[in-house]
């Protein structure tokens, strides 16, 4: 599927049958009691019930090769704010309110100048997404971190909690055919397909004039959106939301993983930063596969009924402008319609 993509050394093929065989065997456990996991197949996060009509949500993510950009332009006060945003908009799409965040540092070297520096980024993204770090744990691993360049390799993962009301679970089971498809604009690549972009673009200090005076390092490690806080707001109001999406990787195909019966028309998307063309034109990257890989500009999405669609929208663009409708579900099971897609 993506041919780029493998020939940087990421193959998504590899990856979703490597998911597929360990899942096979983890749905196999067997706890000794009766499961209390609230069946969410291919959703953004997990939901386990812990008391009658309350439920606990969980997710773990990471940086991914974003904090190799970070290790060679010696900057690592941002990719907390990542590592944070990558837990926090995956836990807000099941309709949960995330309360806490406990971070993995892994290191080369303890390094405590490095270390207070990812300590900003997370602080800051705790704050935009309104949680608590009440603990993490950092590893010493030189025989397995190496860095670019060494001493200062570091990987940085997270896993996030929250609750929701088991009646209250947007599992998107919801979404149907004439739904209103809203987009939230992304700040740019977030944390995925760094490494296709890292290859599309070695030379950090460049300035392309398609970069309005910033620099490539500065245009990858601009931070991933948290969209936490808006999408609260939206929870909470009167408009029923049928459907929440974190944009990642895989682009808009992540929409599929809310409701197996629907479609999407993508008739109207969000503008693309000028970040993902360049990436496009060095690496010669096809536009369905720029489409597959990144978020091409539009990091979340709700999907709401057509009726509520400005009410929605206004709700949302209080805190992310340029948000609006970009489509409509359609009842064409399992097919994205987009011109770069056809």
């Amino acid at each position: 599927m993506s041919d780029a993509y493998a020939r940087s050394g990421v193959d998504t093929g590899d990856a979703g049958r490597a998911v597929a065989s360990l899942v096979g065997v983890l749905r196999t456990i067997d706890p000794g009691r009766a499961s209390r996991v609230v069946p969410l197949p291919g959703h953004f996060a997990s939901v386990i019930e812990i008391a009658p009509g309350l439920g606990l949500a969980l997710c773990t993510d990471g940086v991914g090769s974003k904090v190799i950009v970070a290790e060679q332009a010696g900057r690592f006060d941002t990719v907390g704010i990542d590592c944070i945003a990558m837990n926090v908009n995956d836990l807000v799409c099941v309709g949960a309110e995330p309360l806490a965040v406990l971070d993995y540092l892994a290191v080369e070297r303890a390094d405590p100048e490095m270390a207070e520096a990812l300590g900003r980024g997370l602080k800051a993204g705790a704050e935009a997404a309104g949680v608590e770090i009440p603990g993490g744990e950092l590893a010493q691993l030189p025989e397995l971190i190496r860095g670019h360049p060494s001493p200062h390799g570091f990987d940085l993962t997270a896993a996030a909690v929250g609750t929701v009301a088991l009646d209250a679970i947007v599992s998107g089971a919801d979404v149907a055919p004439g739904d209103a498809l809203i987009g939230l604009p992304s700040s740019g690549v977030h944390s995925n397909g760094l490494t296709l972009a890292r290859e599309a673009l070695p030379d950090l200090d460049e300035r392309p004039p398609e970069l309005n005076g910033a620099s490539v390092a500065d245009a990858l490690l601009e931070p991933t959106v948290i969209y936490v806080r808006a999408v609260l707001d939206l929870l909470r109001s009167d408009v029923p939301v049928h459907g929440l999406a974190h944009i990642t990787g895989d682009g808009l195909e992540n929409l599929l993983r809310l409701n197996p019966e629907v479609g999407f028309d993508v008739s109207d998307p969000l503008p693309v930063p000028r970040i993902f063309d360049l990436i496009a034109t060095r690496g010669n990257v096809p536009a369905a596969e720029m489409w597959r890989v990144f978020n091409m500009g539009c990091g979340f999405c709700a999907i709401v009924p057509a009726a509520e669609c400005s009410a929605a929208v206004e709700i949302l663009a209080r805190d992310h402008p340029g948000t609006r409708r970009i489509g409509t579900v359609t009842g064409d099971a399992g097919r994205i319609l987009h011109p770069a897609l056809a």
